[in-house]
């Protein structure tokens, strides 16, 4: 699909509003990894969690602190702490976390695989302010259970995933989000069907990036013919109108944007999106690690980093290499996501841009 001169000039215009965010960087949205337990063995993981983690779980406190400097600086109402992992719900206390958040002036959401969330659960947990939800649900049933390494992932994804539709009527915002691969994208009509028959709005759909696990299983990543195919389906089932899909925000879509998702592509991470990592690192989205680190928790105060650091994600023209150095979107892209290139040195490891134009990485 070409970009046509109508979204040429929408795609210039939402470039300039990104610059200026760049530089007011306004704190919108606070990843905290509270642990990287997890009671899955996902393919996929990128953060290699396991069940017993070497890693402890932060202590709640020491979270509750960066909240403390962030609200001093800050409205509290306009920063969205999100909950993240490993599983959430492996910790005993995310009931007490959620409350504390809370009163904090904070709303505050989770991302969780839903094998743990019962009817009780998710009581305790809306009584504890639970605003926003994302559950994971990769597939039909052999298709998660492939991906998600464990037994009865599906049954207790459904089951989490109609507790949240019912939630819905208590003020519950959540969706779905579909890990896409070789395997699942031939289902990716009948999961409609189902996503449809279990109350689901939202769907968001994304693809695997090279990174972690990620990164050395073939079945993972889907060609170019593939991701033309995916992004043909959610522009179909947008205008169906039944369910909301979009697809991630991940990479720039050439002629997809605006049709696969409502918003231009753009990477958020330390513009408007910070992390605290389960041992304290500052960084953006949790995606980032390794190089990415600003400082620590544990050494500095977190809004001064904040303010005072992130050049290396608020200015991305050290991003214009590779293959970007000579593309021709590179405006409009700047780069695509930093999640996306490698540590070391910045190269970009993959692009859906060019691999559904048929263009070889370099």
């Amino acid at each position: 699909m070409r970009l046509s001169l109508r979204k040429r000039i929408a795609l210039r215009l939402f470039t300039a509003k990104r610059k200026a965010d760049a530089l007011s960087h306004e704190l919108r949205y606070l990843f905290w990894e509270c642990t990287l337990r997890c009671n899955m063995a996902c393919l996929h993981c990128g953060s290699d969690c396991m069940k017993d983690s070497v890693t402890p779980d932060m202590p709640l406190g020491d979270f509750l602190k960066v909240l403390d400097s962030v609200a001093a600086h800050t409205d509290p109402s306009r920063v969205v702490v999100a909950i993240t992992g490993g599983e959430p719900l492996m910790r005993q206390d995310l009931a007490e976390a959620g409350r504390q958040i809370m009163l904090r002036g904070f709303p505050w959401g989770m991302v969780t695989n839903g094998y743990l969330l019962t009817a009780e659960k998710m009581d305790e947990l809306l009584g504890s302010g639970l605003r926003y939800l994302t559950i994971s649900l990769d597939g039909l049933e052999a298709d998660h259970v492939w991906l998600r390494g464990k037994k009865g992932a599906y049954e207790h994804a459904c089951k989490a995933i109609s507790l949240a539709s019912q939630a819905g009527q208590r003020g519950l915002s959540f969706d779905v989000v579909t890990c896409v691969n070789q395997r699942n994208i031939k289902q990716l009509d009948k999961l409609k069907r189902k996503l449809i028959e279990l109350g689901v709005a939202d769907w968001r759909l994304a693809t695997i990036f090279p990174k972690g696990r990620g990164a050395v299983n073939d079945e993972l990543k889907l060609d170019g013919n593939q991701l033309r195919q995916l992004m043909d389906f959610i522009v179909a089932t947008r205008r169906e109108g039944e369910i909301d899909a979009m697809y991630g925000c991940d990479s720039f879509l050439g002629g997809y944007e605006m049709e696969a998702r409502k918003a231009p592509f753009f990477c958020w991470a330390g513009i408007n999106i910070g992390s605290v990592l389960v041992d304290g690192s500052i960084s953006a989205c949790p995606s980032l690690r390794a190089d990415y680190i600003q400082g620590n928790i544990y050494k500095e105060d977190f809004i001064d980093v904040w303010n005072n650091r992130f050049q290396i994600m608020r200015n991305r023209k050290w991003l214009k290499q590779g293959q970007c150095a000579d593309c021709s979107e590179w405006n409009l892209c700047m780069g695509n996501g930093l999640h996306l290139r490698r540590e070391t040195d910045g190269k970009l490891l993959s692009c859906l841009f060019h691999e559904m134009a048929g263009i070889a990485s370099d």
